[in-house]
């Protein structure tokens, strides 16, 4: 058993919750504070997928707090306010963080262990203050590239105005409070060397920077691993009949590269190719895309949902500007599909080993690597064979990452397998 004892203050189910479960497999989860915590016979299930999917049944046994209720009112009270969407982010991370502030007041008693709170960036300066007046020591997740990033995506809105929809920047308040939150940090994991760098040239202190990449169980912790593993098969040839179909899942934005995937779209007008975008939709969708027949639209869908759009999938894409990892790699290796991405998010793909690379972001060079696909369906087989013989970071690896972290003060965490 680890000598420390953590607390991890998490707003959401970042991660399907990796941290605090790999943290308790250990026997080191003191704590677990969320937003909303929901057991599989509560009623509460029924108010949406999303809160169905609030728990993990590895966490069943642990101490958890949650404020259902509250954040139920919170989201309510929010939609009759018309906040702005910065706004309800902004009043949503202060209104966690005061909920667990005022918790760990009345219950924290002083630990005959070293003390760590984790807590995810945005949602942590007021939890990482009231650790700090108490001699706790602070990690904090870092879950996106921050302000560079903004900067990477405000570049692209500039770019394709007509594509930038709702999009704005984040008020001044957020990247001050961010800034505090790192200055309060004794410890910054990210996820990628790309998120790595994008903090360095931030101004962030890289002595405190670790790279402790994203653990990822998930079809093996349904049992449905054997369901697909060397049973993926690609035809001889596309064509009409057969087309090669190139899943796009997640947050359809201009950061995820979307404007320039629907570029290359337009360039592979001729070619046996079909689309499927799964996801929010967060620009403007053209119109010659929106009712184009090779090109499918489909909004949020939950976690057993998307396992049948990984099974039928070719390949999947992930065209990023910037990503602090990109989940939908790993869930795509579970699968054995393989992937064409960029290299601005986390370090799955071996170029021609298990998915192809993209060497830079137009909608010519996407072209030109699907082309390559339809015109070489033997490749997507070798790659899809590859995808088995490529090892995921573990949620024992996570956990034991974060030990040698806090042990031995050693700052750059970057683990054998992947990085």
């Amino acid at each position: 058993m680890n000598e420390s004892s953590w607390i991890c203050c998490q707003l959401g189910a970042r991660e399907h919750y990796a941290v605090p479960r790999a943290l308790f497999r250990q026997e080191a989860l003191r704590l677990l504070i969320t937003d909303a915590w929901v057991q599989p016979r509560s009623v509460i299930r029924a108010l949406g997928s999303g809160l169905r999917e609030r728990f993990h049944p590895e966490l069943a046994s642990a101490s958890t707090k949650a404020w259902n209720t509250g954040l139920i009112a919170f989201e309510a009270a929010a939609r009759i306010r018309k906040l702005s969407e910065w706004q309800r982010v902004i009043s949503r991370n202060r209104w966690f963080q005061r909920r667990a502030c005022a918790y760990l007041g009345r219950k924290a008693e002083t630990p005959k262990t070293e003390l760590i709170i984790f807590a995810y960036s945005y949602a942590a300066r007021d939890i990482f203050r009231f650790a700090k007046q108490r001699g706790w020591k602070t990690a904090l997740g870092q879950i996106d590239p921050g302000p560079v990033e903004e900067k990477i995506v405000a570049d692209e809105a500039a770019r394709v105005p007509e594509l930038a929809g709702d999009w704005r920047p984040a008020p001044p308040e957020y990247w001050d409070n961010w800034q505090e939150e790192c200055s309060l940090a004794d410890h910054i994991i990210v996820n990628s060397k790309w998120s790595r760098s994008c903090l360095l040239k931030a101004g962030v202190n890289g002595e405190k920077v670790s790279v402790i990449p994203l653990a990822y169980q998930g079809i093996e912790d349904r049992g449905q691993i054997s369901e697909v593993r060397g049973e993926r098969q690609y035809p001889d040839r596309f064509d009409e009949q057969r087309p090669l179909r190139v899943l796009f899942l997640g947050q359809i934005n201009l950061r995820k590269g979307v404007a320039r995937l629907f570029d290359a779209i337009r360039q592979l007008k001729n070619e046996p190719i079909e689309f499927e975008f799964v996801g929010p939709v967060q620009v403007a969708i053209p119109p010659d895309l929106e009712n184009n027949p090779r090109v499918r639209w489909f909004d949020v869908v939950s976690r057993g949902e998307v396992d049948s759009f990984y099974r039928k999938a070719d390949l999947l894409i992930l065209p990023t500007l910037s990503d602090g990892f990109g989940l939908t790699q790993l869930e795509a290796q579970a699968w054995s599909l393989p992937i064409v991405a960029s290299r601005f998010c986390g370090e799955v793909v071996r170029d021609g080993q298990n998915g192809l690379l993209l060497e830079n972001l137009t909608g010519e060079t996407i072209r030109e690597v699907l082309r390559q696909c339809v015109a070489n369906p033997e490749l997507l087989a070798q790659l899809a064979a590859g995808s088995g013989n490529f090892e995921v970071h573990s949620l024992d690896e996570v956990s034991e990452r974060l030990f040698e972290l806090l042990a031995d003060g050693r700052q750059e965490a970057i683990p054998r397998r992947c990085a």
